[in-house]
């Protein structure tokens, strides 16, 4: 049954090379839902509707998870396409995974909601988390593609802002330049079935709406990107934004932040949703979940011993 789930998937992404362009927005969004559709939420999954900061969201709670934190998913789509059933199944999986419940953030698409409409819903949900009871050292914020490119964007203004900053963030294939008008294509952008450099000129574009594609909080990459948690980034060698993400990378590294560069052989653009088609697929997901839980214990043991020192402080201080 798998193996033909996969020769159905491989046909489409080979169709996907020589089909004609959308034509529209709306044409591109029905698009990507009915691609999605080819693979399920893992089993036992538990799926919630909410409103959290104003915003349409969704839970998406794996089997065995902790419920103290929270992984809070921003998806891809190039800032106009994208929703909570187009990811749902790889939110399920990085849920288990991370053993965190996952919040889906549907934040507003372009061209509707040009840049920094979706910030602003980024910013409005891990807001009300944190006003909510949720620690910042039990919030991870994760996304893909674009929303990779939001989840440190939202970092960075909550930095900027003086606000407390979440345990880690992870971003997967991120998309953290949007000045790609003029820019040349990185050569493996030729071998990845799943974006094209003409596409993020368009997508760019909507999003952007006029605005200076180098502004720090829509293309992360020219940001100063100093004072940051720590960050994952997994790219494939074989992706359109491979050059998004080695760039990224430097740049933390050269302001002295904590980065994880994993660059996987011969993987295209988030390759990560055909899990469990794709065994690397698996195997990154199950790298997510190991960073991520070792940063968010890391923080907690790190708190609880700060506690214990303070009280221990404070018991001296009185019996002095």
């Amino acid at each position: 049954m798998v193996s033909g789930l996969l020769e159905r998937v491989l046909v489409l992404l080979r169709r996907r090379e020589t089909e004609a362009p959308v034509s529209s927005i709306e044409e591109g969004r029905a698009r990507l839902e009915a691609f999605s559709t080819l693979i399920d939420p893992i089993p036992g999954v538990r799926l919630a509707s909410a409103r959290v900061g104003g915003v349409p969201c969704e839970w998406v709670t794996a089997p065995r998870i902790q419920k103290a934190g929270v992984l809070l998913y921003l998806h891809g789509g190039g800032y106009a396409l994208g929703s909570f059933t187009t990811h749902r199944a790889l939110v399920s999986r990085l849920s288990r995974a991370t053993r965190l419940r996952a919040l889906t953030v549907g934040y507003r698409l372009a061209p509707e909601h040009p840049f920094p409409a979706a910030l602003d819903d980024a910013l409005a949900v891990y807001r009300s988390l944190v006003d909510g009871g949720v620690a910042p050292t039990r919030i991870v914020v994760a996304g893909d593609s674009a929303g990779g490119g939001l989840a440190l964007a939202m970092i960075l203004a909550l930095r900027d802002a003086g606000q407390p900053l979440p345990a880690a963030g992870v971003c997967l294939s991120p998309w953290v330049d949007l000045d790609v008008a003029h820019g040349a294509a990185p050569s493996s952008a030729q071998r990845d079935p799943m974006i094209k450099p003409h596409e993020l000129r368009i997508m760019a574009s909507l999003y952007l709406a006029g605005a200076n594609p180098r502004s720090p909080l829509a293309s992360p990459l020219h940001a100063v990107l100093h004072a940051l948690p720590p960050l994952l980034v997994q790219v494939g060698a074989a992706e359109a934004l491979l050059d998004d993400s080695l760039r990224l990378a430097d740049r933390v590294r050269d302001a002295g932040g904590d980065v994880t560069l994993e660059q996987w052989p011969d993987m295209m653009h988030v390759w990560h949703a055909f899990a469990p088609l794709l065994p690397d697929a698996d195997r990154a997901i199950a790298r997510i979940g190991a960073w991520t839980r070792e940063r968010v214990a890391t923080d907690a043991t790190r708190r609880r011993a700060e506690r214990s020192a303070s009280a221990a402080a404070a018991v001296g201080a009185a019996t002095s």
